[in-house]
């Protein structure tokens, strides 16, 4: 919808005047699925709820606390979103990624994305970080679809680096350092909100993917297209193996991606600063 896209400049300045002036952050994150804890941590944080966004959508589920977070990481200034939007919400493809929108037009040039995801490569580790090392879009849905708004990026952006290897090493580096061994694989984007069938999940590691989740994808084509440099953060929740699959449910997912979320927690506390620390001030 072009409108969604168009109009963002002048709904998302009411929102940048709400916004201390000393805040400039450079680094955006965006917590999925049970990770909302670590914005705990921000100080100083100013809230926005969704609904007091002009125009923004509001996130249905439950465990997404859905707001906007501007507060301070030791010295480090950042944006946060506690809850995303999906697809299986109802939502168009445009307001699944006015969450990004948002973020790069308040200044963000590195965004983390994090999710919880099902593994469906069974030498992946049950509640380990997966690192996304490219993503496969599922979902039938772009966010760039219809006309295009140059002052927001290319008709047709590049998008054969779209998690650069740089980030993915500062992260597994990082991750050492605090004892994590963190694993890098293909992240399958699927509308939802049904999980996979065995043969679905045969299907898709076919095709090269590692872990398969409900959003990101839409998230990080909207980034990628407003030039954002893009870290891709999965907690591995459930493993999926096609010939003995496991019942599971949503309630186990959570559960299982807030036990990985203080692993995953540890690590954005010290992985953000570093995010910001070269990138250059506008």
């Amino acid at each position: 919808m072009p409108t969604e896209r168009h109009s963002s400049h002048d709904r998302f300045a009411s929102v940048r005047n709400r916004l201390p002036e000393s805040h400039q952050a450079r680094v955006g994150v965006v917590l999925g699925t049970g990770l909302g804890r670590w914005a705990e941590q921000l100080t100083s944080a100013t809230s926005i709820p969704y609904s007091e966004i002009d125009g923004f959508p509001v996130s249905t589920v439950h465990t997404h606390s859905g707001r906007l977070l501007a507060g301070w990481l030791g010295t480090t200034p950042v944006l946060a979103l506690q809850g995303r939007f999906h697809l299986y919400e109802g939502y168009s493809a445009s307001q699944v990624a006015q969450g990004i929108r948002l973020l790069a037009e308040l200044g963000v040039q590195r965004l983390v994305l994090t999710n919880a995801a099902g593994a469906i490569n069974p030498n992946l580790s049950l509640g380990s970080i997966m690192v996304l090392s490219d993503h496969i879009n599922m979902t039938g849905h772009n966010p760039l679809r219809g006309a295009n708004d140059e002052s927001q990026g290319p008709r047709f952006p590049d998008m054969s680096a779209v998690y650069p290897a740089r980030l993915q090493n500062l992260a597994v580096t990082s991750g050492l350092e605090l004892g994590l061994r963190l694993e890098r694989g293909v992240y399958c984007g699927v509308m939802g909100p049904s999980l996979e069938t065995p043969a679905e999940t045969r299907a898709f590691r076919q095709l090269g993917a590692d872990a398969v989740g409900m959003s990101t994808v839409i998230e990080a084509i909207a980034a990628k297209h407003a030039g954002l440099q893009i870290l891709g953060l999965s907690c591995l929740t459930n493993i999926n193996l096609p010939d003995c699959m496991e019942e599971t449910s949503f309630e186990v997912i959570v559960e299982q991606a807030e036990r990985t979320g203080r692993d995953l927690s540890s690590l954005l506390t010290v992985l953000t600063p570093r995010l910001a620390s070269d990138v250059p001030a506008t």
